[in-house]
């Protein structure tokens, strides 16, 4: 399986991470926590209820994404300037 830090090195741009399941949720913030990824308050991933998308960002921190975030992801390519890149993470895992 490839990691996560991979995903930020091949793609540029905003990356939104679908998450099909509560389990391939829970597979997924164990996983960005075994790589060393927090929330952007310190919080560790799996201390956390995993949503339907989320975002990983440059500096190994994930977030929540809100409703323009859910809705560029259902008709967007873009955000401002960069591109908005879609993984489904059972493409990963």
């Amino acid at each position: 399986m490839p990691k996560i830090r991979d995903l930020l090195s091949t793609n540029k741009g905003r990356i939104y991470v679908y998450l099909a399941t509560t389990s391939i949720g829970k597979q997924f913030l164990q996983d960005v926590e075994n790589e060393g990824f927090t929330f952007c308050d310190g919080e560790k991933p799996t201390k956390r209820t995993p949503a339907n998308i989320m975002a990983i960002n440059r500096d190994c921190t994930i977030n929540y994404v809100g409703t323009v975030g859910r809705i560029a992801f259902q008709a967007a390519n873009k955000i401002g300037n960069d591109p908005l890149v879609k993984i489904d993470y059972r493409d990963v895992i």
